[in-house]
């Protein structure tokens, strides 16, 4: 069966504007056309749209997506160039995460640190900073002797 860029776009989600794009960057070279030149998908061609999305959606640049489409193209000869490019995605993706981490211990960090100045209704009593949230929250036991003394 075969299918325009409006059916396409419907069955996929993949906006026809976006599929243009992609196909003028090379990464549909699967994709036929008719003899008005527009573009006919082909039942097949939506496991390789499927895997445009899903690699994009790994943070892989375009430009290594139309080189493993590319590769794709070309057979079993380029197994191991694909293998490679999934090993270093893996290593990118890898990193990002390490990096969402730190990030998600500090947001934490200041999460608690909030919720300590709530509890005593200020920060000054807090000893903490947000560069070193392995560090735990302390309290200041002298500022917070000195509220103490003024509000009682």
């Amino acid at each position: 069966m075969s299918y325009t860029i409006s059916q396409v776009e419907e069955l996929t989600g993949i906006s026809a504007y976006t599929l243009r794009y992609y196909d003028k960057l090379g990464l549909l070279p699967f994709v036929d056309r008719t003899n008005t030149g527009n573009r006919c998908f082909k039942d097949a061609d939506f496991k390789y749209l499927n895997m445009i999305t899903c690699l994009k959606e790994t943070g892989m640049p375009l430009a290594e997506i139309g080189q493993f489409i590319d590769w794709c193209m070309a057979g079993d000869t380029t197994l191991n160039e694909r293998r490679q490019m999934f090993t270093s995605q893996v290593q990118a993706v890898e990193a990002q995460i390490a990096d969402l981490q730190a990030n998600l211990r500090k947001l934490e960090y200041k999460q608690k640190y909030y919720e300590t100045a709530v509890k005593y209704g200020t920060e000054a009593v807090i000893i903490g900073d947000c560069e070193f949230p392995d560090i735990p929250l302390r309290i200041d036991q002298t500022k917070l002797d000195t509220l103490t003394t003024k509000v009682g």
